[in-house]
This record gives C-alpha cells, sequence and structure tokens, in this order.
C-alpha cells in the first residue's frame, strides 16, 4: 500500500497516532509578506489553474511558486524536492511518492535529513489529502530517525493551491490546525510554512 491509499481514519490506527484537533493552530505566527515576483506569478496563474482543474496545474502553477519562495525566504539554506519517490519502509507501507518535501539540508542533489515538511496537492478538496501528507509525515519521522537527526516535529499540508490545511505530528501526537487558509492572505501561508521551517510553529 501506497502513501496515496491512505486516509485519515485509516492512517491513525495504522501508526498509533492520537489526532489533537485545534482551532488556529498555526494562527499567531507572524505573516511574511510575498516578494513582488510571487504576487504577479500568482496573479497570472492562480486563476488559469483553477480553470484547468487538474492536481498537475494547481502543483506546478500555484504550489511550487509558493514553495520556491519559501526556498528564497530562507536564501537556499533549505531544500525542494517535487514528486520523488519517498520509499522508506515496504513492511509498513511507507512507500510512493511525495508532492513536495522541504529538507533543513541545503543539498539540492539528493534527498538529506532531516525532512520538515510535506505537501500534499489536492484538486479539489483538502480534506482528501491528509491521509496521504499524514502517511509521509510519518515516513519523515522514521527517515529523519534512521539518519540520526531527530528534530521535535514533522510539519505538512494539504492544498488545493487556493486553500491550504496544515498539520503537526509530534512523535505520536498529530495536531490537526481546523483552520483552512486561502491563498489571499499568502504572507499568512508562507508566514505558517517559514515557521515550520524554524520549528516556532
Amino acid at each position: 500500500m501506497a502513501y496515496s491509499e491512505f486516509t485519515l481514519e485509516s492512517v491513525l490506527p495504522a501508526f498509533q497516532l492520537q489526532k489533537i484537533d485545534t482551532v488556529g493552530l498555526f494562527s499567531q505566527v507572524a505573516v511574511v509578506p510575498p516578494s513582488d515576483h510571487l504576487t504577479t506569478a500568482l496573479a497570472r496563474k492562480a486563476a488559469l489553474a483553477t480553470a484547468i482543474g487538474t492536481e498537475k496545474a494547481r502543483s506546478e502553477m500555484i504550489v511550487a511558486d509558493v514553495l520556491v519562495e519559501l526556498l528564497e525566504h530562507f536564501d537556499r539554506r533549505i531544500s525542494l524536492f517535487s514528486g520523488i519517490d519517498f520509499n522508506v519502509d515496504v513492511e509498513k507501507d511507507l512507500t510512493g511518492v511525495c508532492d513536495f518535501l522541504v529538507s533543513l539540508s541545503p543539498n539540492q542533489f539528493y534527498l538529506e535529513a532531516p525532512i520538515i515538511v510535506l505537501v500534499e496537492a489536492k484538486n479539489v478538496d483538502v480534506k482528501l489529502g491528509l491521509g496521504q501528507c499524514v502517511a509521509e509525515m510519518v515516513a519523515a519521522q522514521h527517515f529523519n530517525t534512521e539518519k540520526g537527526n531527530d528534530i521535535p516535529y514533522v510539519y505538512g499540508a494539504s492544498t488545493t493551491g487556493i486553500e491550504w490545511q496544515f498539520l503537526k505530528l509530534e512523535e505520536k501526537h498529530l495536531h490537526i490546525d481546523m483552520a483552512t487558509y486561502t491563498l489571499e492572505r499568502c504572507d499568512r501561508i508562507l508566514g505558517i510554512l517559514s515557521s515550520m521551517v524554524a520549528q516556532k510553529a
């Protein structure tokens, strides 16, 4: 079974996770204003991606631009990967392709620990991506531990590009922010992603 086959209902017992629903889990983080380049790019492409109506279009035209902005915000001291195989543990069904991975390593040529953020792009409903995203977050925990790079939290996001929902995994405790954030507040989304990289969320 691959990441994409997990639902939120199935992933919790599979990895003995305790789900904690919180309203506004990331609401207190500082905003990060988007650059003029990102603002212009989103103005040009967001509506088009929505009209095309596929996960690929949303990933390439919205999500990728937001995450490249995150990369630039940290002066490329982090790395970003898109559409890579992330096969961590076949016996535990922690295999498959991740839409986007962010690592605290600046190495862009191959994936190094610690992996900090996983972003799953969906076409219509962010909730449909939660199970897959959580499975990838668990895999990241395993990967980080195997590489001797334990960090307190692994974060995730399920997004349509327009709507974003964020998660936080601490050991076996899965925190889900019940709030969704829209692209209209891109500064808030960038702020949350930046706080995740800084391990301050």
